[in-house]
């Protein structure tokens, strides 16, 4: 079973999105699939596993949190 999920992040303005994106590429290369449209940084994760797909999530969750954290991009 192929399991999807797409987590949409929202910003205020585009390039807060852009530096979200910017900051979490490094680390979802090959296991997220991401993009900015319209002060949104959209993510789409696919696995077979849902546990790789949940501990993703949770990873990618916790990066973002800290991204806003140190950037004040709120």
């Amino acid at each position: 079973m192929n399991i999807k999920t797409k987590i949409t992040f929202n910003y205020v303005n585009n390039k807060y999105a852009q530096i979200a994106y910017e900051s979490l590429y490094p680390d979802n290369e090959g296991f997220v699939e991401s993009y900015v449209e319209n002060e949104k940084l959209i993510c789409i994760i696919e696995n077979n596993n849902i546990s790789t797909v949940l501990n993703t999530i949770e990873d990618l969750i916790q990066c973002e949190k800290m991204i806003e954290m140190t950037s004040e991009i709120v």
